[in-house]
């Protein structure tokens, strides 16, 4: 069970390394609100990857190819998020006052945004056909270390921006906030070209 709960944590910090939206996102809640806003947000993409890991891991056809046949739909939702995220970081304004942000809030905006691509446990399914777990108990361990391995990526990503976080100067800040918003543009226009 260790060695499969070490391969899970292998398989989270591979699927949530690559920078994408969810990524960005956290990045701009952790400079904006600092380092447990990034923790939260990252906390509810890596619960999300632990839902997808724990469906590919236990099988779970039927509610596989409901998430596939939906991913239209969700798709649609997500271009208009990124968009919604797109507004928001191009009107942020450095050294304004920023209200606090709710945790609550920042985990939902990532868990639902990484729910909505379906994609993802189509990732996990062709990732877990590698690491097949033989029971049941072997699959759990799999899918703790995989919640494990997304969580730890994203607690080392906060603590990273964090620091780097006092540093930074209004007028880097005012670009940081642009380059954001121009990429959430650009992956809303990969989800849409995907539709």
């Amino acid at each position: 069970m260790i060695a499969d709960f070490a391969a899970g944590m292998v398989l989270g910090l591979g699927v949530a390394a690559p920078v994408g939206p969810i990524g960005l996102l956290c990045i701009r809640r952790t400079l904006e609100h600092g380092f447990w806003a990034g923790v939260a947000g990252g906390a509810g993409t890596a619960l999300a990857d632990g839902l997808y890991a724990a469906l590919a891991a236990f099988g779970i056809g039927a509610v596989t190819a409901i998430l596939t046949a939906a991913q239209r739909p969700l798709q649609v939702v997500a271009i208009a998020a990124l968009l919604w995220l797109a507004v928001g970081a191009w009107r942020q304004k450095p050294g304004a006052e920023i209200a606090p942000s709710s945790h609550t809030s920042v985990f939902a905006q990532t868990f639902l945004l990484t729910l909505a691509n379906p994609a993802t446990i189509l990732t996990f399914a062709a990732m877990f056909a590698g690491f097949a777990a033989g029971d049941a108990a072997s699959a759990t361990a799999l899918v703790a270390g995989t919640f494990a391995g997304s969580l730890l990526w994203w607690i080392v990503l906060s603590g990273t921006v964090a620091a780097l976080r006092r540093r930074l100067t209004p007028r880097a800040l005012l670009w940081i906030n642009r380059a954001a918003a121009a990429m959430f543009v650009g992956f809303a226009v990969l989800v849409a070209l995907r539709l």
